[in-house]
């Protein structure tokens, strides 16, 4: 690569500047904060509130579809509107369901309004996600936020289990709210849809394959979504303690870290197909082995594969999608596919907790879950080389 050309094009490309890149790591940690905190926000809606597993599945399936359904509209929207119209629209959404909630706690009005605060999120989540898309690198911009990711994950896990219900949603709107002053510094001109220059381009971007991506995005989190929202439930079934596979499942996130540096790694010194086959056939095993057993043992090595190899996943994944199609569209519609992936996953285990097939039912979803994605890449790498 030409360097003086790169540093020129990053120079002139106001998503690489400082200002803009902090707010939009910032503001994807924010979006992100329910589906990072999901265990302990779960066990709160039984423990505060007396939800049932199934109420609780269906619950976080709302919050996680407004996600979804937020994201596709601003995927279609980001080239119409200002991105920090669309930002304003999110936080206001997003503020007052979750103001709501802390007056209505029923289940059917909470499920309504989780639905909307997942929709706020959604938009807001999108641009944040579209903007780190338009770096001149993504790979290194969401493998940036997925470090910083981990570190969020670990304080909400320590924080959360420790907060009234009222205080979770009190913490959510906080959050939205530091946001506000900052929206104006989000570039609003459509800078990364203009091609990159030749010196920088990867070879034949192709927008199929894009889509093809965001769909292993969608089969992957159905995976992250069943097996995030039901872990520790499933871990207190099998007569663990609940404090103690809380505080497992925090400190597991800290590996997080370590799948963020040997992305890094590997991405510099590796192709991009065989890493992630692997990679989704390790994560088969860390979800597929609590669908025969859940032991102490078997809990710890789980959780600890399981955070390791999400974040690993998330970087080929999210970064090769931006990389695919420069126009921002299709990193725009990132956390739609996630959180459609992670609606598809509680919702589905919901029905199989309510049919009665427990929690090794929802595990083998999980492992099904990974090996469909693993084929999805398993097949682009065959006639890759073919």
């Amino acid at each position: 690569m030409n360097t003086t050309t790169a540093d020129s094009y990053s120079s002139s490309n106001p998503f690489d500047q400082r200002g803009p890149f902090l707010l939009s790591l910032f503001m994807t940690l924010v979006g992100y904060s329910v589906l990072v905190a999901l265990p302990a926000i779960n066990s709160a809606w039984v423990d505060q509130l007396g939800f049932t597993e199934v109420e609780v599945n269906r619950v976080a399936s709302a919050d996680l579809m407004g996600l979804f359904l937020g994201a596709s509209a601003t995927a279609t929207l980001i080239r119409k509107l200002s991105r920090q119209t669309l930002t304003y629209l999110g936080i206001s959404l997003a503020i007052v369901a979750n103001a709501l909630c802390t007056q209505y706690v029923d289940y059917e009005t909470t499920l309504g309004l989780r639905l909307i605060a997942g929709l706020g999120s959604g938009i807001y989540t999108a641009v944040a996600v579209a903007g780190l898309g338009a770096c001149t690198k993504p790979r290194e911009a969401f493998n940036w936020m997925l470090l910083a990711f981990a570190i969020s994950q670990f304080l909400e896990l320590q924080l959360i289990p420790h907060l009234t219900m009222n205080g979770i949603y009190l913490f959510f709107i906080a959050t939205y709210v530091v946001t506000i002053p900052f929206v104006r510094i989000i570039p609003t001109a459509d800078f990364a849809l203009v091609d990159l220059p030749a010196t920088l381009a990867e070879p034949q971007p192709r927008t199929g394959l894009a889509w093809i991506g965001i769909a292993a995005i969608v089969i992957s989190y159905i995976n992250i979504g069943a097996y995030w929202a039901n872990i520790e439930l499933a871990a207190e079934a099998a007569g663990l303690d609940g404090e103690w596979a809380g505080q497992v499942i925090s400190w597991s996130v800290l590996l997080s870290f370590v799948g963020c540096f040997v992305a890094m790694y590997v991405l510099k010194h590796f192709d991009y197909e065989k890493p992630i086959l692997i990679t989704f056939l390790m994560m088969m095993l860390a979800v597929g082995l609590l669908a025969v057993n859940i032991s102490a043992a078997i809990f710890v090595f789980s959780v600890a594969m399981f955070n390791f190899l999400w974040i690993f996943i998330d970087v080929y994944q999210m970064g090769g999608v931006s990389v695919a199609d420069r126009s921002g569209s299709a990193a725009a519609f990132i956390p739609g596919a996630q959180g459609l992936g992670q609606t598809v996953g509680p919702f589905a285990a919901s029905f199989m907790l309510d049919f009665g097939w427990g929690f090794s039912g929802v595990f083998i979803l999980c492992t099904v879950s990974a090996a469909v994605a693993f084929s999805v890449y398993a097949l682009l790498y065959v006639s890759a080389r073919n």
